[in-house]
């Protein structure tokens, strides 16, 4: 998986009113808005923590 390959996340829910555990996975990817978009390396220990919030993210593969 760590090919170079890189992902785009961004973050579509809010984490509010979220167990914390999500919010601290959100504040570890780097999230600090609203729609706002990180990027990423496509490491299995990245797609872990998103795997933890799939319905707060958004994700798109870049090359």
């Amino acid at each position: 998986m760590t090919t170079g390959r890189q992902l785009a996340i961004t973050l579509v829910r809010s984490a509010i009113g979220r167990p914390g555990k999500h919010k601290a996975v959100v504040k570890g990817l780097g999230f600090r808005k609203l729609n706002q978009t990180v990027v990423r390396p496509d490491t299995p220990a990245i797609r872990g923590m998103i795997a933890k919030i799939p319905h707060l993210v958004k994700v798109e593969e870049r090359a």
